[in-house]
């Protein structure tokens, strides 16, 4: 039943690519949109993207208007988390660009390409994947690694005065590699357990950076924008505001 309803559905391409059908349709991008590169870690918050934060960023920046491109390194997961257990799975291998390619719904681009040139800005979404593949610091803290492809474009973006907008954890990749960045991952104390990843704050302070105590951060000197995101134990509509926060003054300081 599946392989007829999926030829069905292949047998009336005009659907997906007739101009006409779609005329007048979705026209608010304009010849002066902001392009945006968004940098994946896999799919799954604990071994991958954190898919809200991730499908919150493509939202907000669909609404502001943006040229969206999606990136993820074409390398192997640090391990595979059954996400119903909270367990990693024995003797089973991921693609971070495959499992990637899930929430790009298959429009996904080695981050090997990646070019400065090419976009105006640049966003990490969070979950473990930025701290188990995108670098190393679920593993090694302030002494981590930083994939060089990541290491590569934060710096690149930095040195061009583009903008970067980071959230949850992945603002550790911002103070590892940039120097005197200021970032925010929420609050430095537990606080009764609604910010149980406080001490993440405490390894920013150690990398060099300078950690802020805000829902959302502007680091106006190097153009670097964050939110804790799902750093905080809140309801969700906040933490789609919080990065909705970050989405718009990564667009402001583009100029588009």
């Amino acid at each position: 039943m599946f392989s007829s309803k999926l030829l069905a559905f292949k047998s009336v391409p005009y659907l997906l690519k007739s101009p006409s059908v779609h005329a007048g349709l979705h026209t608010s991008a304009s010849c002066s949109a902001a392009k945006v590169a968004v940098v994946l870690s896999g799919c799954g918050v604990y071994d991958g993207t954190e898919i809200h934060e991730a499908s919150a960023i493509l939202v907000h920046l669909s609404r502001g208007g943006a040229e969206v491109k999606m990136y993820a390194p074409n390398i192997t997961q640090m391990h595979v988390i059954d996400h119903g257990k909270g367990a990693p799975v024995e003797n089973e291998s991921r693609n971070v660009l495959t499992e990637s390619a899930r929430i790009a719904r298959g429009n996904i681009t080695d981050l090997a390409k990646l070019s400065v040139s090419n976009h105006d800005a640049i966003i990490f979404p969070g979950g473990f994947g930025a701290a188990k593949n995108l670098s190393t610091f679920a593993v090694d803290g302030t002494d981590c690694k930083v994939n060089k492809d990541v290491e590569r474009v934060l710096k690149d973006f930095h040195k061009a005065g583009k903008p970067i907008g980071l959230c949850c954890i992945s603002p550790v990749l911002a103070a590892k590699v940039l120097s005197g960045v200021e970032v925010t991952v929420g609050n430095e104390e537990e606080d009764g357990g609604r910010w149980p990843y406080a001490a993440t704050a405490g390894a920013i302070k150690a990398l060099g950076a300078k950690h802020v105590i805000k829902e959302a951060h502007v680091d106006e000197k190097n153009k670097v924008v964050t939110s804790p995101a799902f750093m905080c134990e809140t309801k969700l509509h906040l933490i789609f505001d919080g990065i909705g926060t970050m989405v718009s003054n990564v667009l402001k300081l583009t100029g588009k």
